[in-house]
């Protein structure tokens, strides 16, 4: 067991690291390799700058920009000395990065050199009216600073504050501590979980976005493990094969991420033996894409990450075993409580319901948010009796392993029967002409409310409507088969990618007070 192994706190990790294996790679990012002895010395230095400007425990500071080797320095050195790191995510809108920045009172903002423009007109009209310092500047100002001083952030102190992507309403910043961050990790040594040891040559790869708990998250693991994050800018297929190819040997990545992925024409080329587990989530992972990405990486073991932003990360993990060629039941599970987290699917009241009955997953976990920041209501009523509440619609089997059905918001009520739009698009999904699909509840006379499949086709194919439905009538039953087909050139997101059903429905609603029939 490594000495590292009941370190909770980036200080105490960092110092560990700059002992234990000074010369091994940190941060790497477009060929800068930055060592862990490095990483010690610029992240003290970087608090010395903190100081300077006047900045103390619990204050808040921003980052707008894509993935940065300089990001995950500002991030530790606020994490070493309980300054709160909230990263936004680039492809905001201005209005809803002015909004992040106005909810965090941050009072400095670092961007990316491409969106030092923006954060300069937004930062003027806010209250705190943050000092901007480019990716440039920073590069030049903190050799100048010497390393600074400072009272070590304890176990619960806040570090990192991120902002859910909700697909409803304004964002809410879910607060996080140390202890979220890497309590469940000794849990995982202890249980001697194969995926949590790392060799000192492994290398994580970085490339969703930081302003999720599935980019920062990986910065963590790579930190709290002593071994090189190899850090992009953003994702893209081809970035993502080269990185395998260079020797990323831990990744995640989201499934309309590893479509591409899997699908991109290097892919046929490539080398994939350096990747030894591949870790995806945030989404249904259909199952033929996931047939054709374990036989597109034979050597790769796969693990299915469930989790969010409110449990910092992972608390299920369906492991590589429970994976197969040819697809089982469990591959559509989002698989079992990890060590030291306990998951219960409850019915409003907040009572367990019997196994095989459909309710909302609750989570007990040393993950579990300190809560949403300026929100004491929302908190309570997340985290009530010490459960975090998460909105997922899902049952549980006899096995303790969880299949998510859908968004408990999202879920469509026809001629009285629950149907879960997750599980109709996975039966969609392997259609030959469907690229991507989204199913959707409208409004219906006789129903209440009638599934409707939107669905993009793949390239050069045409999509026949009743094709379709007659494909979906063969793998579910009749009544969550859709009834009607909607073809559309894209599929509308959120900056995570998750899709937007709320934009799909809105059209088949306009006008109507309730959302629901």
């Amino acid at each position: 067991m490594n000495g590292y192994h009941t370190y909770i706190t980036y200080d105490e990790i960092l110092n560990f690291w700059a002992k234990e294996r000074p010369e091994g790679p940190a941060i790497e990012q477009d060929g800068r390799i930055t060592s862990f002895a490095e990483t010690d010395r610029l992240t003290r230095q970087i608090v010395g700058f903190y100081w300077d400007k006047g900045l103390k425990a619990g204050d808040r500071i921003a980052w707008l920009g894509k993935n940065s080797d300089l990001y995950c320095l500002l991030y530790m050195a606020a994490a070493r000395c309980g300054v709160v790191m909230v990263p936004i995510g680039w492809r905001l809108a201005p209005p809803e990065v002015s909004y992040i920045l106005q909810d965090t009172g941050a009072k400095l903002l670092f961007t990316g050199d491409e969106f030092a423009e923006v954060g300069r007109e937004i930062a003027p009209s806010l209250p705190a009216a943050p000092q901007v310092f480019s990716e440039s500047e920073m590069r030049l100002a903190i050799p100048r600073f010497a390393a600074a001083d400072y009272e070590p952030a304890g176990a619960n102190d806040p570090v990192l504050q991120l902002y859910t992507s909700g697909t409803t309403g304004n964002p809410k910043g879910a607060v996080l501590s140390n202890a979220n961050l890497f309590a469940l990790r000794n849990d995982a040594l202890d249980a001697e979980l194969p995926w949590t040891y790392y060799e000192p040559n492994d290398c994580m790869l970085v490339a969703m976005p930081c302003a999720h708990i599935g980019g920062t998250g990986l910065i963590n693991i790579a930190a709290v493990s002593g071994i090189r994050a190899l850090v992009q800018a953003e994702f893209t297929p081809l970035g993502v094969l080269e990185a395998i190819e260079s020797g990323a040997s831990q990744m995640f990545i989201v499934p309309a991420a590893l479509q591409m992925v899997v699908q991109h024409p290097r892919a046929r080329e490539t080398d994939f033996s350096n990747l030894k587990y591949l870790m995806y989530g945030a989404a249904p992972m259909p199952l033929e894409l996931l047939k054709e990405a374990v036989g597109t990486m034979p050597n790769a073991r796969f693990l299915q990450a469930y989790g969010m932003t409110e449990t910092t990360g992972t608390i299920s993990i369906l492991p590589p075993e429970d994976h197969s060629l040819e697809g089982n039941k469990r591959m559509r599970s989002a698989g079992k409580a990890v060590p030291g987290v306990e998951i219960r699917v409850v019915d409003p009241q907040g009572n367990e319901v019997p196994r095989g009955e459909i309710g909302e997953v609750a989570i007990k976990s040393p993950s579990n948010m300190v809560g949403y920041w300026h929100l004491p209501e929302a908190t309570a009523e997340a985290l009530r009796g010490g459960w975090m509440h998460t909105g997922d619609a899902a049952v549980m089997d006899e096995d303790g392993y969880i299949y998510i059905q859908d968004r408990i918001k999202d879920m469509i009520i026809s001629g009285g029967e629950n149907v879960y739009p997750a599980e109709v698009e996975s039966a969609i999904y392997g259609h030959p002409a469907v690229a991507e699909v989204a199913v959707i509840g409208v409004p219906s006379e006789k129903w209440g409310e009638e599934v409707k499949a939107c669905v993009v086709a793949k390239p050069g194919m045409e999509v026949d409507a009743n094709d379709v439905i007659a494909w979906a009538r063969e793998r579910v039953a009749a009544f969550m088969a859709p009834k009607s087909v909607d073809v559309i050139p894209l599929m509308p997101r959120n900056p995570s990618g998750k899709i937007l059903r709320r934009e799909l429905r809105k059209p088949y609603w306009e006008g109507r007070e309730r959302q629901v029939n």
